[in-house]
């Protein structure tokens, strides 16, 4: 499942569509985070990305993440449209690797406060470092267990606290065999974002926190939104950077 992006100087674990499953930087190289605030449009935000990186004398291949944000949850046929020119967008930049998207991506929908057409909330990119540790970003990962004969929503339509814990267990197994195909460990993390509307907070002690072990020492940040797709109720990524800054 690893793919190398030399241009962009990143390894990535190839995903679907839209999106790879998560990245971490080469040696020699390190993932920044920029992030949005206030958001900005995300045909804008295009635009923003191109500038940015040509200041900082980065090529667009060098671009490993998105954070999106969207109106509201979507269909599967719409957000198969969704993603149509999105894809599109970074095949025009060049991104396309062996018939792979590299770049990561968390796409959610905030419950309050909505936005009125889907932001650019920021985005990552390597660039030469000698500061030592690795970096990485794991893309958004809701309660979906792929099992011969298609994909399943695990507990769908259960957000009791059981339901939520399988969910939740789905999740980390998931996000854990990534870092581990790429030879990380949770420990590592600088972030851990979780977007529910529904309480997980019983789940924080006996389940979540002793999976990050020191992680959660940097906290949590609990995003009130949904994923993207109906019949999703629970998404989390995280990120290991040494430089995060906003726009």
């Amino acid at each position: 499942m690893l793919a190398e992006n030399s241009k962009g100087n990143y390894t990535f674990i190839r995903g679907i569509g839209p999106f790879s499953a998560a990245v971490t930087a080469h040696p020699g190289f390190a993932i920044v985070h920029a992030r949005f605030l206030p958001l900005i449009a995300l045909n804008d935000g295009y635009k923003r990305v191109e500038r940015h990186l040509q200041e900082v004398q980065r090529p667009l291949e060098a671009l490993c993440g998105m954070e999106l944000r969207i109106p509201q949850v979507l269909s599967r046929e719409a957000f198969d449209e969704f993603n149509r020119p999105y894809i599109e967008r970074l095949k025009a930049w060049g991104l396309d690797v062996a018939g792979a998207n590299p770049v990561t991506r968390t796409n959610v929908a905030f419950e309050t406060n909505a936005v009125a057409e889907p932001m650019l909330a920021g985005f990552y990119y390597t660039v030469p470092s000698t500061v030592r540790g690795e970096t990485f970003v794991l893309s958004g990962a809701p309660e979906i267990a792929t099992r011969e004969g298609g994909v399943q929503i695990v507990a769908r339509g259960n957000t009791s606290a059981e339901g939520l814990r399988q969910k939740l267990d789905c999740i980390l197994q998931v996000l854990g065999a990534h870092l581990s195909e790429m030879k990380l460990k949770w420990e590592m993390a600088t972030a851990v974002n979780v977007y529910t509307i529904f309480d997980v907070h019983p789940l924080l002690a006996p389940v979540l926190l002793p999976t990050l072990g020191t992680a959660s020492h940097a906290g949590l940040i609990w995003h009130y939104a949904r994923p993207p797709v109906s019949g999703l109720e629970l998404e989390v990524d995280a990120r290991a950077v040494k430089t995060e800054f906003i726009l």
